[in-house]
């Protein structure tokens, strides 16, 4: 991956919180791994969030094409609980200043409530890390 920004839908900046090395496929763990690295150290990086498939999506085998996933209900719905919850709009952001916001509102909460709300029907919701790191701020440089 070049250095240009990274490109990511809302409900992303869970996904890389969450992020434990497993995924669809070989080619979407590989670019996941490369994405998810750059982001967890680099406390200065921005990221453009997109309303629409991103760079996480590039190598996904449910993209159908550009800004079309053969989940879109389900993955709009992930992405419009953390708009709500950011009051996001599509642009550039200092990703480390999103997820902290989006932590200190997720455990704003009893438990993992707030998380379950918007994640809940993610098939990597019952396996992923995504509570846990969350909770005790491990991506939060």
């Amino acid at each position: 991956m070049s250095k240009d920004m990274i490109r990511l839908r809302p409900h992303h900046l869970l996904c890389t919180q969450g992020y434990s090395g497993k995924g669809y496929s070989d080619n979407f763990v590989s670019n996941m791994s490369e994405v998810v690295e750059r982001l967890r150290t680099n406390k200065d990086e921005q990221i453009e969030i997109v309303f629409t498939t991103d760079n996480l999506c590039k190598s996904c085998p449910s993209k159908l094409s550009d800004g079309v996933c053969d989940s879109d209900s389900k993955v709009l719905h992930f992405d419009k609980g953390v708009i709500d919850a950011l009051n996001l709009t599509e642009g550039t952001y200092l990703y480390q200043e999103l997820i902290s916001k989006l932590d200190t509102y997720l455990t704003s909460g009893q438990d993992d409530e707030l998380l379950r709300n918007i994640c809940g029907d993610c098939n990597w919701y019952p396996v992923s890390a995504c509570w846990k790191n969350i909770k005790s701020r491990k991506y939060i440089l």
